[in-house]
């Protein structure tokens, strides 16, 4: 029975690869209709390790299935051995989130980005400031499963939606590039809209004409550019230095 739901389900549902991925859903309010994984006992034990708030709700949830039915449900089996099914957040829901102001936290908007993985980081990153969402613009989708294996599940706790420049939230537009203004004398504002180009790239020429602020990172002359988390991660800090709703140290997601 598990299997026929996860095959029926599957073409719509969000794939949620590994414990933490599963973890971050439930605890972030997910749906999820359908969870496996090949040892309850093992996955158990490190809910009561790791995450004892959802450890009943993955009790009632998971199902123990052989390793060869795991491994073929998933494309790449996880070292945890778990995998789920969750459905997707209403796009309606997430537009509404994007647009309503006043906002307590940016949003990121990643222009055209590339590279899953870096995609599903800086998704990890958004959700660990409190960042309302993130945007990508461009043809990657920001929910492919590769994207949220990098995001371990926490495509549930922000917003995450594809956009074009020209629908982009309101709010004024802080855009990194390197001719812009130091952003070390600039106070980034709860409102803002956090735009960052590709690291091959940068900005499209539509992103920066509608940029309000260029703001640029200190970096040591000859180098060439951060690793996009890493650039989303150190403007997210400096916004929550001069925000009272910024992140809270100590805490992990």
């Amino acid at each position: 029975m598990t299997v026929t739901t996860w095959n029926r389900l599957a073409q719509a549902a969000v794939l949620l690869d590994g414990f933490h991925a599963l973890k971050h859903a439930v605890r972030f309010g997910a749906e999820v209709p359908v969870a496996v994984t090949v040892d309850r006992e093992a996955a158990l034990a490190l809910a009561d390790e790791l995450a004892p708030d959802v450890r009943d709700a993955l009790d009632a949830l998971l199902t123990e299935v052989p390793e060869a039915t795991y491994a073929s449900l998933v494309p790449r089996p996880h070292p945890t051995a778990v995998a789920a099914l969750a459905v997707r957040p209403s796009r309606a829901a997430n537009l509404d989130k994007l647009a309503r102001t006043p906002r307590t936290a940016p949003v990121v908007v990643l222009d055209n980005p590339r590279n899953l993985g870096n995609a599903g980081a800086v998704i990890r990153l958004a959700a660990g400031f409190g960042a309302t969402g993130v945007v990508t613009t461009g043809t990657l989708d920001p929910w492919h499963p590769t994207v949220v294996r990098g995001g371990a599940g926490l495509h549930f706790a922000t917003a995450v939606e594809r956009l074009a420049v020209a629908e982009l939230p309101p709010g004024p537009l802080f855009a990194l590039d390197p001719e812009g203004d130091d952003i070390r004398g600039t106070k980034l504002p709860d409102d803002a809209v956090l735009a960052f180009g590709s690291e091959r790239s940068g900005l499209s020429a539509e992103l920066r004409a509608r940029a309000d602020h260029l703001v640029a990172l200190p970096m040591r002359p000859q180098v060439s550019s951060y690793n996009l988390a890493t650039s989303v991660a150190m403007t997210l800090y400096h916004w929550s230095l001069g925000s009272d709703q910024g992140g809270q140290s100590g805490q992990s997601v």
